[in-house]
């Protein structure tokens, strides 16, 4: 069964860090590029960064650059989404999902984490 299953989200100070997880079981992710996206109340579901298999080349959106790094851990067949500087506006569900080879389209989705930044 083919499923990705994200972790690691919680409730964090602004200022703060978190690092999300996103694991991938019933296929490899070898040859697929993998996507963060959040979803927040009232807001458009937003692609926060994404990593291609091929190159490693990453993506980001711009109010995450700087702060936001997406990585592998191929030893456990999973992705990483290290978020440092946290912000209140960074308060989401947090999701990934896994396109064949490069950053869209996307074939598998997670459920989702969630991650609040608040004081």
């Amino acid at each position: 069964q083919v499923q990705l299953v994200e972790s690691g989200g919680g409730l964090v100070q602004p200022g703060g860090s978190l690092r999300l997880s996103c694991a991938a079981s019933g296929f490899t992710l070898d040859y697929y590029a993998i996507a963060w996206f959040r979803l927040a109340p009232g807001k458009e579901r937003e692609s926060v960064a994404c990593i291609e298999s091929s190159d490693n080349r990453t993506h980001y959106t711009d109010p995450v650059k700087g702060r936001f790094t997406i990585s592998w851990d191929n030893a456990k067949n999973t992705v990483l989404l290290q978020m440092n500087s946290l912000k209140p506006e960074d308060t989401a569900v947090y999701f990934c999902a896994a396109a064949d080879g490069y950053c869209w389209p996307y074939d598998y989705w997670g459920q989702g984490t969630q991650v609040t930044v608040s004081s």
